[in-house]
């Protein structure tokens, strides 16, 4: 327990670094606002491995940091709370609805983190305006701003937001189901529900 503890740390620092360097890649911002990055591919794959706590940490500080780092401090504390809930989110549908920690075959798996990777960002796609909204127009009022988060709400999302959505889910999906087996025979796979897996799938 206290290994797979440590192991579940590790991993983390090291998702949480990647989520950094996932945003240092692509740093541009389109018309909307919307930040274009692979960042949270990694806070998807983080919540795979993890668990939806412990990635959707990890994701929150990587990008936390990466806003503030890049000169975007004031929207560090929403990144936070959105990159959490992406986490939450995966590592639900994941580990307590399809229990991917425990042994299941190579479909199951490559199926269950797609749509728990889907979830998550597809959540975030109306989580993100909807928060800026209640930010803009509560926390720290700003028309023009709470009127541009509410469009984009209404619109559903703009076409950055789902062609982010849509790189990050397949490359969290194909590092996830490409990574597990390995670190299963590495017996270094931080394993998120009650069953261990004895078997790479």
């Amino acid at each position: 327990m206290k290994k797979n503890q440590i192991v579940k740390i590790t991993y983390a620092g090291l998702m949480a670094a990647l989520c950094y360097v996932g945003y240092a890649i692509f740093p541009a911002i389109s018309a909307s606002g919307t930040k274009v990055h692979i960042g949270n591919a990694f806070v998807v794959l983080g919540a795979l491995l993890l668990g939806g706590p412990y990635g959707g940490l990890a994701g929150a500080i990587g990008l936390s940091l990466a806003d503030i780092l890049g000169g975007y401090a004031a929207s560090a504390p929403r990144t936070f709370i959105c990159k959490l809930v992406i986490g939450l989110v995966v590592g639900l549908v994941a580990h307590r609805v399809a229990h991917i920690s425990d042994n299941h075959n190579k479909g199951y798996i490559a199926k269950w983190s797609a749509i728990a990777a889907v979830a998550g960002l597809a959540f975030n796609c109306v989580f993100e305006p909807a928060l800026k909204y209640v930010w803009f127009t509560i926390l720290t009022p700003n028309a023009e701003k709470a009127a541009s988060a509410i469009s984009a709400l209404l619109a559903i999302t703009t076409y950055a937001t789902i062609i982010n959505a849509v790189i990050n889910s397949v490359i969290a999906v194909v590092l996830y189901n490409a990574l597990r087996p390995a670190l299963a025979k590495a017996d270094i796979l931080p394993f998120s529900g009650k069953k261990e897996l004895k078997n790479a799938g």
